[in-house]
């Protein structure tokens, strides 16, 4: 017999309020393997841990269960305090009564055996519990950045300006994420490309930083401190040794296609460089549009007018292979399609228009060089209609939640429009309005007061073309009444969404999302930027909507993790992880294919299966599907399964 000591949290009235911790304390006593059983108000403080700590040194305690909240919250805290008395971490077990008991019941009655039955159960478990060591791996110091936005960049040059190497990987030609597309950035409408441009460019520079843009990651296997990473080079037809980013090939290609970066507003050559500050500043060549490729070799122009021969069109995609200790996940976002709403004429109506491209037709960059003129006629807007929460905040057709940024882009847009066509209309419908940052209900007001921009609640039905306007069918919920608003263009604020590439990265690396596909963190308060897999940190829109600020603010804690892992010159490992039997092991090898870390591998000579002890996090999938019995989770083992199930089941 152990001898073993409970703690009972009231977590303030979290749990007391539907446990009656008395009868908790008063039958768990009565176990025979507790010789201590105590309760606390908040047993996650200093004096509540100064208890635990306390009662067994006097009461010469060898097991310890703290029943309280979920272990994922403070497992850790009570852990390192059971350590401080010579304790092994492992003999300490959480007893989860509040998620699991008190958070799902009102009835206390009810809510009070359940209580006692978890706790029981877990001291079933910890009865047999072993003395584990953690796991001890070298660290390889080098990060993996993941997107070229503006998270990407800013936490690449973080953890590059601590004097680490980074590998920063951007699917697109050029880093700069969707921050470069802007015209302003609100509140303060800085130029976007003043502001972002010379991180770029150090990000370009620097030293620690290996740029591999037009690529994309292809494969990543290992654990924390230890990943193995494949990255597939795009082929760009273009020896970027070579060039030097003169642009005449750009200039006398003659095909021009629909550009990506200017939101089908402007065109592109086949060969190309999307946008003047780009970096790097050299093309990479549109197979897929180019004459050359298209016509059996019947163009080349590109080729015959480059000087540096830096024109390959027998360019291959290539791979590179690395090793990195961390990963920051950075993918950014994408914009909901707005051919999805058919009923406000998006993608039928020319003048229907998103809010990316509105922000590409104000641009001094952009197609029509910062003036604002409608697509199907080049004329002036006298009136625009701006529609907010185009897909989002709509559960029942599209998006749940709010994409944080709308309400305040289309104060800056409707600010844009103003303040180039003075006697021009802006309205703006909205559901309701959202500032939660600094300055942006000083901005708001500003737009709304000073520049005449009306604001109409209630989300409008339908957008019909008459002649050469667009009419606006609404209903204003404060006042009841439907309505129609004559308009010469539409702007949609659409939803944020994480990208296609992030969807499949969630696949590749193995990382949990939510329902929205949205990267999901191991604590949304307290550990908000590591993924659920350790070794993988999460920057930006790629875990949730978010404006610039906070993305970089993100981004800088992200890179804040990765330089934690790398100040040690070794990670320790949870030794909980699975192990093999090598004298039930059968070598039937059922359980290698269903490893998700490929952890598993078949010792030939011996004829069994053996773990990788550093790639194993004991998700216990070889744990299920082994047939013999010989592969068993340390310190979950079946014996203590059983037992446990026996304690809940009475």
């Amino acid at each position: 017999m152990n001898k073993t000591g409970v703690f009972v949290c009231h977590c303030g009235k979290n749990i007391s309020a539907t446990v009656n911790i008395e009868k908790v304390v008063e039958e768990i006593g009565k176990n025979k393997n507790v010789i201590s059983c105590k309760d606390y108000k908040y047993m996650c403080s200093e004096p509540g841990q100064n208890l635990i700590t306390d009662t067994i040194k006097s009461d010469k305690l060898e097991r310890v269960v703290v029943a309280c909240c979920t272990p994922s919250l403070h497992e850790e805290t009570f852990r390192k305090a059971a350590e401080t008395t010579g304790m092994n971490r492992y003999f300490l077990e959480i007893a989860n009564i509040r998620e699991q008991c008190s958070w799902v019941h009102s009835d206390m009655n009810k809510a009070t055996p359940k209580a006692i039955s978890i706790i029981n159960s877990v001291l079933e478990k910890i009865n047999l519990n072993n003395s584990l060591d953690a796991i001890k791996v070298p660290v390889t110091q080098k990060a993996l950045v993941i997107g070229g936005g503006i998270a990407g960049i800013q936490a690449a040059l973080d953890i590059a300006n601590s004097g680490y190497k980074v590998t920063l990987v951007e699917k697109n030609p050029s880093i700069g994420g969707h921050m470069a597309q802007l015209s302003e950035t609100f509140p303060t409408l800085d130029c976007s490309q003043c502001i972002l441009t010379p991180k770029m460019v150090d990000a370009g520079k620097h030293e620690n930083i290996e740029l591999l843009t037009y690529s994309e990651v292809e494969n990543v296997s290992g654990t924390i401190g230890n990943f193995k990473v494949k990255i597939r080079r795009k082929a760009a037809y273009v020896d970027h040794d070579k060039c030097t980013g003169c642009g005449d090939c750009t200039e006398k290609c003659p095909t021009k296609v629909l550009s990506e970066f200017d939101e089908g507003l402007g065109k592109r050559k086949a060969i190309y460089s999307p946008f003047p500050q780009a970096v790097p500043n050299k093309p990479v060549l549109d197979s897929d549009n180019c004459l050359y490729f298209r016509f059996d070799g019947k163009c080349g122009i590109c080729q015959k007018t480059c000087l540096l021969d830096a024109i390959d069109f027998t360019q291959q995609d290539s791979f590179v292979e690395d090793e990195f200790g961390a990963i920051v996940l950075a993918t950014g976002y994408n914009t909901y399609p707005k051919e999805n709403f058919r009923e406000y004429g998006a993608g039928k109506y020319e003048d229907v228009i998103s809010g990316l491209q509105f922000e590409r037709m104000v641009s001094a960059s952009g197609p029509t060089e910062g003036e604002i003129l409608r697509p199907s006629d080049g004329k002036i807007p006298k009136r625009i209609a701006f529609l907010s929460c185009i897909g989002s905040r709509d559960p029942e057709h599209h998006m749940p939640y709010c994409s944080k940024i709308c309400c305040m882009y289309n104060a800056k847009h409707a600010h844009l429009y103003k303040h180039q066509v003075p006697d021009g209309e802006a309205i703006v419908f909205n559901i309701d309005v959202r500032t939660a940052g600094k300055d942006y209900e000083e901005f708001f007001t500003r737009v709304k007061d000073h520049e005449n921009v009306l604001y109409i609640r209630g989300k409008p039905a339908r957008v019909i073309k008459e002649k050469d306007k667009l009419v606006v069918w609404s209903y204003n919920t404060l006042t009841g009444r439907k309505f129609k608003i004559v308009c010469d263009m539409v702007v949609l604020a659409t939803a944020i969404i994480p990208t296609m590439e992030a969807v499949e990265l969630s696949s590749k690396l193995r990382i949990q999302t939510n329902e929205n596909g949205f990267f999901s963190e191991i604590h949304p308060k307290l550990r908000p930027v590591e993924s659920m897999v350790p070794g993988f940190m999460l920057a930006g829109c790629c875990h949730s909507p978010k404006d610039i600020p906070d993305t970089v603010a993100q981004a800088s804690a992200a890179a804040t993790k990765v330089l934690q892992m790398f100040s040690q010159p070794e990670l320790s490992l949870d030794p909980q992880i699975a192990i093999v039997d090598e004298d039930v092991c059968s070598g039937c090898k059922m359980c290698i294919p269903v490893c998700p870390y490929e952890a598993r591998v078949f010792n030939e000579r011996k004829g069994v299966v053996e773990v990788k002890e550093a790639l194993c996090v004991g998700c216990g999938s070889c744990v299920t599907i082994c047939p013999s019995g010989a592969t068993q989770q340390k310190n979950l083992q079946d014996t203590q399964i059983a037992n446990m199930m026996e304690a809940l089941l009475g």
